[in-house]
């Protein structure tokens, strides 16, 4: 695991986002300060949960970067963010998954983190989808963890196929 994080760390200059498996906050602690270790650019995964919010408080004092995960309410974000959350990442998909609107969470969180002046971050998380996406943008999302497939989704649209489908015929007759 350490030498995967690495060899990501090597290609990618922007912050990594590296998951601590422990489930106590004290275990959680050590395993973030050493995963801080390991690269320049960690922001090391918590879990919204009582330890990962005693773990978070603790880590981000020893000004290490949270990336608050497995959000699933405001109540979940707010405490994340006072406990010194760098993100908080709500789960878009899973959610939606259940019958909930994902998006409205994150729509909720930026929304609520505005008004109270919160400079926490919010990550859409568990994005499924090109919508996703677009909501996530609409919603003030600052990052949105997108999967390969759906961002090579992104790119396409069909009248942009169809377009150059046809300039490339009239550049051939022209030709």
């Amino acid at each position: 695991y350490k030498t995967a994080v690495q060899e990501i760390s090597d290609i990618l200059e922007g912050p990594i986002s590296v998951e601590v498996v422990s489930l106590d906050a004290e275990a959680m602690v050590a395993e973030g300060r050493e995963i801080a270790e390991w690269i320049p650019n960690p922001w090391v995964k918590i879990p919204s949960t009582a330890a990962g919010f005693e773990a978070i408080s603790i880590l981000s004092s020893d000004g290490i970067k949270i990336n608050q995960t497995l959000c699933f309410s405001l109540n979940q974000a707010l405490l994340g963010a006072q406990a010194g959350s760098t993100a908080v990442s709500p789960f878009v998909g899973r959610l939606d998954d259940i019958g909930q609107q994902g998006m409205d969470l994150v729509e909720e969180i930026v929304s609520v983190f505005a008004l109270q002046q919160i400079e926490t971050q919010v990550l859409a998380a568990s994005i499924r989808h090109t919508q996703h996406c677009s909501a996530a943008a609409r919603a003030g999302a600052h990052i949105a963890t997108v999967p390969y497939k759906v961002l090579l989704q992104m790119v396409q649209h069909p009248l942009t196929d169809a377009g150059v489908t046809r300039f490339l015929a009239d550049w051939e007759k022209a030709s």
